[in-house]
């Protein structure tokens, strides 16, 4: 485990993508864009490690979002092995690269002072100001162009004495990818708190707090979770800095990565258009999904029942999921989610055998046939799964083209009822078979 600790702007976020080699953690030249500590995998020939991004590191703040991230930053430093303390090379030594030093020195743990903003500089004159940190050689780097970066991840893992290992395959231990959607400020973060009994993320009362898309393992049941908390979806309106538009995409990529989506809606204001655009977004992904109402301990009689008549009404096309009453901060209602959860990936991977589809289908249209289109009939043949996560079923026949919406949600219902597919989209294709005769004379 390697934390990466620093101010604000040094480019901690930058090394941790060139050391696990993705773009998982959002950059750009903007103080305090990480918040939350951010975990990714990387290698070293046949050395896995683990290391932790963290925001910018206040270590005497006192109130407000700085003490929260102060509050992640130490817990990622309780957790590594060695501490990759970052300094901007350029702008030499600060008052707060001091007081981070102090904090770090006081622990005991391995600590490497690395220099990051290096490149170009011809001799270590402009570095040998860091030394007053008595945190002892200076390592110069450059994250953002890859310089020295390969020599720091060898001398972190020789700092820690770890062998060489004989290459390992890397185990899919088959985890469910469980994402955590909705607008800024519902609470998404404390529910994920609330799971996992730690303050794990960075949970404050400010729409936006989480800036990027966090994942974290979470064993429950004997089943594997990735916990995906994801950046809160504005309305394009106000989508005004760049950063949260790096954050709008992360969460579309979280949601389209995960297994199940967790849709979070606010009890005290009710569903918004902003949650009708988030559901539209899991359903075109296709994801399964559970919906959660969370604060319904802080809303009155009259909220929660203009609550469940928007649900009805604006959310009609996720009829098909469960739905959710909790308190995220007092932990109620929790419990039955995960079982929404675990029914929701169920229902997306079950396999519809071939007989069993064809069967039902030919019930349905001797219960109630396709509508009549000028001279055609659609004649349904047979069926087969064409899909998982969501389920497809392919309907074969001929003049399918024909086949109504309506008729094809007939069909979704007789489906869902057969195979118990509670918590995901159901899609069916319709093919039309070609006719052997169309191009004879």
């Amino acid at each position: 485990m390697i934390a990466l600790v620093g101010r604000p702007n040094v480019g901690k976020s930058t090394l941790f993508n060139r050391l696990i080699k993705t773009r998982d953690a959002i950059v750009a030249d903007f103080a305090g864009l990480t918040r939350d500590r951010h975990y990714g995998n990387g290698r070293l020939g046949a050395r896995e490690f683990i290391v932790i991004d963290t925001g910018g590191f206040e270590p005497d703040a006192q109130d407000g979002i700085y003490m929260e991230m102060a509050k992640q930053t130490r817990q990622a430093v309780a957790e590594a092995d060695v501490v990759l303390f970052i300094v901007d090379g350029r702008a030499g030594v600060s008052a707060q690269d001091h007081e981070i030093s102090q904090y770090l020195r006081r622990l005991g743990k391995p600590c490497l002072l690395v220099a990051n903003k290096s490149e170009g500089m011809k001799d270590g004159i402009k570095l040998s100001e860091f030394f007053e940190l008595g945190l002892g050689e200076v390592i110069p780097v450059s994250a953002s162009h890859g310089q020295g970066v390969r020599s720091l991840t060898e001398l972190a893992l020789e700092t820690l004495g770890l062998p060489d290992e004989d290459e390992t395959e890397a185990e899919d231990n088959g985890a469910i990818r469980l994402a955590v959607a909705g607008r800024p400020n519902v609470g998404k973060s404390t529910l994920i708190n609330a799971w996992l009994g730690e303050e794990r993320l960075v949970a404050f009362d400010m729409p936006g707090t989480t800036r990027d898309a966090i994942s974290v393992p979470f064993e429950r049941d004997g089943k594997q979770f990735e916990l995906i908390d994801t950046a809160g979806l504005r309305r394009k309106g106000k989508v005004f800095e760049a950063i949260e538009k790096f954050s709008v995409v992360k969460t579309l990529q979280a949601i389209e990565n995960a297994h199940v989506v967790l849709l979070l809606l606010d009890a005290t204001q009710g569903v918004t258009d902003q949650d009708a655009h988030i559901a539209g977004y899991i359903l075109e992904s296709g994801r399964a999904v559970v919906i959660a109402i969370n604060k319904w301990d802080a809303a009155d009689e009259y909220q929660r029942k203009l609550v469940e008549r928007a649900i009805e009404q604006r959310l009609a096309f996720l009829k098909f999921a469960n739905v959710h009453l909790i308190s995220a901060k007092k932990r109620q209602g929790l419990a039955p989610v995960w079982k929404s959860i675990a029914q929701a990936h169920a229902a997306a991977n079950c396999k519809m055998t071939t007989p069993v589809l064809t069967r039902l289908l030919l019930e349905a249209v001797q219960f109630q046939q396709p509508q009549r289109s000028g001279m055609f009939r659609p004649k349904p043949r047979y069926a087969h799964q064409g899909g998982m996560n969501p389920p497809v079923v392919v309907v074969h026949g001929n003049s399918l083209e024909h086949v109504t919406d309506s008729y094809k949600r007939f069909l979704e219902g007789r489906f869902r009822k057969a195979f118990d597919l509670v918590g995901t989209p159901l899609r069916i294709e319709m093919k039309t078979s070609a006719n052997p005769y169309k191009d004879a004379d």
